[in-house]
């Protein structure tokens, strides 16, 4: 673990974004340069499967791929819709033919946000999509990447029922790891849940290129030091003890991104 002590690890990023396109190579120079040791990439739509696996491949000591089908499809365009069980269906052989490379899964969960999810119908469908997605992470015995919005109560009982929290409660007393993105910098609503968490449970994410430090700002995993920064100032204690404290935890919630030191 030495090799990783004294880097950033991004714990929550969309590398395969549309948004980084055209830059991609810069954006991963600006990321080296700023101290970040891991990405853990997630997607969000089968048709990302591939990219994300290509990148761990060119970036095989940055890239920590993940796979999901997240509950809202149609990210980044207008034509945004509530997931369906055929939206899945083609990424289900990948997960087993990427299996020794993607170190979770995620982006994937529930969205019951009325525009997304109107009717009960539309519901069932995102709780099949993310049921059978958490058996697919028993059975690689991988951690999850959680989205959850309007449907807090459902979320957190659908993985109890699966046998999923366990995972993030792997050595951590309370149970749950709560990652802030550069966002945080602007609400200072939020310092207060910083300073009530300790920092054994705190993981640092970017969630790029959405959530900047700056709205309406592409967001890059480079400022992941803001975050850093921001909780160290709200707990008064060094940058240093965060990313020391915040690795580590990242290290024993993925653990397979220990093979990327």
């Amino acid at each position: 673990m030495a090799s990783m002590d004294g880097g950033f690890v991004d714990c929550h990023c969309h590398i395969t974004a549309c948004e980084f396109a055209e830059d991609l190579e810069d954006v991963i120079k600006r990321t080296r340069e700023a101290g970040v040791k891991t990405l853990i990439s997630v997607t969000e739509e089968p048709s990302e499967f591939e990219r994300v696996i290509q990148l761990f491949k060119s970036y095989p000591d940055l890239v920590a791929p993940c796979f999901g089908i997240h509950p809202v499809q149609g990210c980044g365009s207008h034509d945004q819709r509530s997931v369906k069980i055929q939206d899945l269906e083609p990424a289900l052989p990948l997960f087993q033919k990427y299996r020794d490379d993607i170190v979770a899964v995620g982006e994937i969960g529930l969205d019951y946000t009325p525009w997304y999810a109107p009717t009960s119908q539309e519901r069932e469908e995102q709780l099949t999509v993310f049921t059978k997605q958490l058996q697919i992470s028993k059975d690689l015995d991988l951690p999850v990447n959680i989205h959850s919005r309007s449907a807090a109560k459902v979320t957190i009982a659908t993985l109890k029922e699966q046998g999923k929290l366990s995972v993030a409660m792997e050595g951590v007393q309370a149970g749950y790891f709560f990652s802030f993105p550069p966002a945080v910098c602007r609400n200072d609503q939020k310092s207060k849940l910083i300073k009530q968490i300790p920092l054994e449970h705190i993981c640092l994410e970017t969630d790029s290129p959405a959530l900047g430090p700056e709205k309406h700002v592409r967001n890059e995993p480079k400022n992941i030091s803001l975050v850093c920064e921001y909780i160290a100032h709200v707990k008064g204690i060094t940058p240093q003890m965060v990313i020391h404290a915040t690795t580590d935890n990242a290290l024993r919630l993925f653990p397979k991104i220990k093979r990327l030191e």
